[in-house]
Order: structure tokens, then sequence, then C-alpha cells
């Protein structure tokens, strides 16, 4: 009896391009790359991608999309062109040791890709050398001229064509190689060539960042979907001789140190179960055991990366830190800045969002009578509700 042979899922590869500079947005930096919602743009764009199971290729910058899209999984980002035509040619050629079936292109300065759109996209493909979503016109169209109405333009059978276009990599590829410039999407080198594109439902959150104004409008689409979380973190480390004194990542000068399995440091040691307790990912010594040999005598900034990867993982971002020491000496107060800075590097946030502060117990307790020192810290975060 023969067997039926289930065919293998189409690999679909995405070019994310962010080669533009988005001059009409008026921006000191490109569109893709400034924030809504509490992320990036592009970074939006590319976990709506991801969201599907779609490879990314981003082209343009290497460094601003490499740092953009951190903990995201992607493609070696390939250089922009002159033209979009350029760049969109650069990343079909990147793609060649890949060989999707289907290849997507998506403006970086869309971070909504409705639900729904890539499955339409892919359906169309069995038909159709290439398919775009597409709303159509709803308001009437005027033509112009010096400030006057010169006539009334019919809307029917008119469309905004919007991004994700997909296409059959090979086709787009091959048509690519030979178009002649001046292409205003992808869409129209196929039916230049004489290429059926289809139309799929577009979506009017499938908004491109063009103009400031557009901004507040992502804003109100973006921001219920992501969610406030709040964690809180407190540890205690024993002061001995010979031992250094590392608080917060800084190297304190004191006549006495920190025990602990790893160099001790119990700012660090608390921010880390904030921000996974933030997140319901347990506690610093779920990640790193204590009975681990591996961990004795670790620098405490591995453990803080560590914990910050894991909010990026989750497609979320750090928006404050609060440490707060409480020891009667050393006094904190000439650290604290380099502290706040530490902190910030190590989670890859601005300083700005990290605040390291100390009190005292009035000497009461073991932290009055100078014979340990604690920490508590406090975090906020968003995740993708």
């Amino acid at each position: 009896m023969s067997q039926s042979i289930t065919p293998r899922p189409p690999v679909i590869a995405a070019l994310l391009v962010a080669a533009g500079t988005g001059s009409r947005f008026g921006a000191a930096i490109p569109k893709q790359y400034t924030t809504v919602a509490g992320e990036m743009v592009i970074r939006h764009a590319a976990r709506a991608l991801l969201r599907d199971g779609v490879i990314i290729q981003p082209v343009g910058d290497a460094d601003a999309i490499d740092k953009a899209l951190a903990g995201l999984p992607h493609r070696p980002p390939v250089a922009g062109g002159q033209t979009r035509q350029d760049s969109v040619r650069n990343g079909l050629e990147a793609l060649a040791d890949l060989g999707p079936d289907i290849v997507l292109v998506h403006d970086a300065a869309r971070p909504v890709i409705p639900a729904g759109t890539l499955t339409n996209l892919v359906a169309a493909l069995d038909k159709h050398g290439g398919a775009i979503p597409a709303a159509p016109i709803a308001d009437t169209l005027k033509r112009g001229a010096e400030g006057l109405i010169v006539g009334t333009v019919s809307r029917d059978g008119l469309y905004r064509a919007q991004t994700p276009q997909a296409f059959r990599y090979a086709l787009l590829r091959d048509l690519h190689r030979d178009a002649e410039p001046g292409a205003t999407d992808d869409a129209s080198i196929l039916e230049a060539a004489g290429h059926t594109v289809a139309l799929v439902p577009g979506h009017d959150d499938n908004i491109k960042l063009t103009y400031p104004e557009d901004r507040l409008r992502l804003e109100r689409i973006l921001a219920p979907m992501m969610e406030t979380r709040v964690g809180t973190g407190f540890d205690v480390h024993v002061l001995a001789e010979g031992r250094k004194l590392i608080l917060c990542g800084i190297d304190v000068p004191h006549d006495l140190g920190l025990d602990g399995h790893s160099d001790a440091d119990v700012g660090i040691h608390a921010l880390c179960d904030a921000i996974y307790g933030a997140m319901a990912d347990g506690d610093i010594g779920r990640h790193f055991p204590p009975s681990e040999n591996q961990w004795k005598d670790a620098d405490s900034a591995r453990f803080l990366r560590h914990a910050a990867a894991r909010v990026t993982e989750r497609g979320g971002r750090i928006v404050n830190v609060d440490v707060t020491l409480i020891c009667e000496r050393p006094k904190i107060a000439p650290h604290a800045a380099a502290m706040m800075q530490r902190l910030a590097d190590l989670m890859d946030i601005d300083v700005s969002r990290v605040s390291v502060k100390a009190t005292t117990t009035e000497r009461l307790g073991f932290t009055g009578r100078m014979e340990g020192i604690a920490a508590q810290a406090a975090v906020s975060l968003l995740l993708p509700g």
C-alpha cells in the first residue's frame, strides 16, 4: 500500500527594509529607529514578522539594526542601496544561500501587521506570482494645482498598497535583476513583466510611520498590546575580611567585603530578583544555583545581563529600576553615579532609567551593627500582553 507524502511547509523569508532616512518624518534619526509604545518601530515590525515564523533578512545599516533587534533572531544585515529598489535587490541576493520559497518585502517603518495578513498573502501565491495587502480608498480624491481644485478623481477601484508584499522568491529575484530603475514598489515590477498580483484585504492599522502625527495613531494601536509588570527584590550578604566589596558592579574601596558564593554583589542580586519576579521567571538561585561550582566567585554582571536578556527574549523592555543599598558604611553617594552607569550598561538601557541610592537603619539590626549589607530593588517592565 502506498504512503502519502506530506508536503513540507514553504520556507518564508522577509526582507525588513530599513535603509531609508525618513526625511518627511523630520526627526534627528531615521523614523524606523524612533520609539513608539516603549520600543523602536523596527523592533515592533520584526516581532510582527517573527510571530508567523518568518526568517528575517534586514536591509540597512548593520550596526543600527543589530542594536535595534538585539535578542531577536535575524540574519546578518545587508547594506542598502541608493534607492529602495536597490536595497530590495541587495536583500534578495543576500538570501541566495537560503533559497526560500517565498519572500516578503516589508517596510521597517510599518510596526503593525494585522493578524491573518501573512496567511492570506501566502494563500494567494498558489495562483499568482505576487500578492499585496491593500485597503480601498474611502475618501473623495481631488486633483489640485496652486492651491485650487482642478478636478475630482473617481475612487472606484483604487487601493492603498501596504506591506508586507509577498512573492515567489526566485521570480522576484530574477525580475529585480533585469528591472528598469524607478519602481515604486515590488508589485509594480511584476506588473510590468506581465505577472498577476493579487490583492488581499489590508487594514487601517497597517500604518507606515511617515509624518509626526502618524506616531500618535500608532501609540494608540500598539500601547494596548503591552502590559506593565512590576517586580521587587531583596538580598543580604555578610561582611567579611579578605573580600573585595562589589556593589552594583563597582569595586568600592573598603576594609571589608561581602561574602558569598559569587562576588556577593548584593545590589545586582536584588535587581536580578526584581527583574525575574516581574516576569514570573523564578529567582537568581533558580538560574544560577549556588550549589554549582561554576558560579564560584562569578562576576554578578553576568547574572544581570542574563536577566535583561530574558526581558528582551520575551519582546519586552525595562522601563526603570530603583536600587536601595542599606548600610552604615561605606558611603554610597560618591559612587552612585558610577553604579547607575554600570547597571545601565549591563542592561543596555539609558542611565536616566536607573536609580541607585542608600539609606541606613539608624544603627539598628545587623546592618546597623555593620555585620552585613542589604539591598532592595524595584523594577518596571513592559511586556507583550
